[in-house]
């Protein structure tokens, strides 16, 4: 987003703030008022934020309603989906075998997974050969590797990751590797295999050993428990008027016996299927989770991820990566294969070429399908969350929200030189 496009919607939510400066906190003058913004102006229902540095957390706020339905306000330990943050995730637990000698970057896939070995291309003109080079690790973790994509209709979906890759493997490519950024799941569901397949553990539980249970990230999970499922963020969107926004229920028209079927016995916490829809049932009964978006966490944990990063890949005296490991993954893989004009893709990661939200070039993050984001600055030396639940937000409000609050919190927090 070009800076223009957000001084003259801000100017007034900036000036406000620095009006108030005086009398508040520095947290209290720039970000509670613009993320009440967000709320006044239809743009959220509810949002929770967070700003850290590599000691503490130096801001957690909640404004609005984790509920529109129920007016029930928004908690600091809101539970939201995170969608495609997850691949943040997955990304640093690949780089972590990485750093221990199992997998490089540069591996064939078909290395450890020989399912894909033979795999071919699919020309413009329907013709099938064989690829410049078979896929590797890299391209399959930063969007060029040419895999179906997750809406291709002949892919069968199941709850079982293995399944899911070796149909992935038995399509055709649809371009030739690292030619082209193509955003894709499949290639970061394929990541999460070859983390099974070479640490001999489940994905679920490689990443529960191995990072939430070390870090004390206990709100981040597939499968919320019910107490968790109490703290949901509820989705909303536009109503048919444009004049303010509504709640989602996406199970409205599944009958409890149906869910109960689907789950086979295991219990489902109705918040759950009410804002994510029936289907999350199959999930909990195969105890799936999705590398590429499966996830759930909060704003503390997923802030305590990022401070670990920030540091260079160790927390509270504990090493998780390398800072070499941390540095290449956060570190442009695309090449000269074109992303966005703001952004290019690192292992897992979005790494920023312009400084249009706030963060500082080369600062790296992701967002999530329903407006989640998260970004790690180390030029400013900050961690960036935001959370929020909306379907239908367009470019301009999210121009408006990521770029509000992320300013904001640097103009707040940043390293002064």
């Amino acid at each position: 987003m070009a800076d223009s496009a957000f001084i003259s919607p801000m100017k007034n939510i900036v000036f406000l703030g620095i009006l108030a400066f005086a009398t508040f906190s520095r947290a209290e003058s720039l970000l509670r008022p613009v993320l009440q913004s967000f709320v006044d102006k239809h743009i959220a229902p509810g949002v929770v934020t967070l700003v850290a540095n590599k000691e503490r957390v130096l801001d957690l706020e909640a404004e609005g309603y984790a509920s529109l339905a129920n007016k029930t306000p928004m908690r600091k330990d809101a539970m939201f989906w995170i969608a495609s943050m997850s691949k943040s995730l997955t990304g640093t637990a690949l780089m972590m075998l990485v750093d221990e000698g199992k997998v490089s970057l540069d591996d064939p896939v078909e290395k450890h997974l020989p399912e894909f070995k033979g795999q071919q291309v699919k020309d413009a003109d329907g013709v099938l050969h064989l690829p410049m080079h078979p896929i590797t690790v890299r391209e399959i973790m930063n969007h060029t590797s040419g895999l179906v994509l997750a809406n291709e209709k002949s892919l069968k979906k199941t709850q079982s990751l293995k399944e899911n890759v070796t149909f992935i493997a038995a399509l055709p490519l649809r371009q030739e590797p690292g030619t082209k950024y193509e955003y894709n799941n499949c290639g970061i569901d394929t990541g999460g295999r070859i983390i099974e397949v070479v640490s001999g553990m489940s994905y679920s539980d490689f990443m529960q050993k191995r990072l939430f249970d070390p870090l004390g990230m206990k709100d981040t999970t597939f499968w919320p428990n019910e107490e968790q499922a109490s703290r949901l963020a509820h989705t909303a969107r536009m109503t048919a008027d444009k004049k303010a926004l509504e709640e989602i229920k996406q199970d409205k028209d599944i009958e409890q016996r149906v869910i109960d079927k689907w789950s086979e016995g295991v219990h489902v916490p109705h918040a759950l299927t009410a804002d994510m829809g029936a289907g999350v049932a199959f999930n909990y009964a195969k105890h799936y989770g999705e590398p590429a978006g499966g996830f759930y966490s909060t704003a503390s944990d997923i802030g305590t991820f990022c401070r670990m990063l920030l540091n260079g890949g160790e927390l509270d005296g504990r090493r998780y990566l390398s800072e070499q490991a941390v540095k290449q993954m956060s570190g442009i893989q695309t090449g000269d294969v074109p992303v966005s004009p703001q952004e290019a893709y690192g292992v897992g990661w979005s790494v920023k070429i312009k400084d249009d939200e706030g963060p500082s070039i080369g600062s790296f993050g992701h967002r999530g399908a329903r407006r989640t984001a998260m970004w790690i600055d180390p030029k400013n030396e900050l961690v960036m969350v935001i959370l929020v639940e909306r379907f239908d937000m367009t470019g301009e409000e999210q121009k408006i929200m990521y770029g509000g609050f992320m300013k904001a919190a640097v103009m707040a927090y940043r390293i002064k030189p």
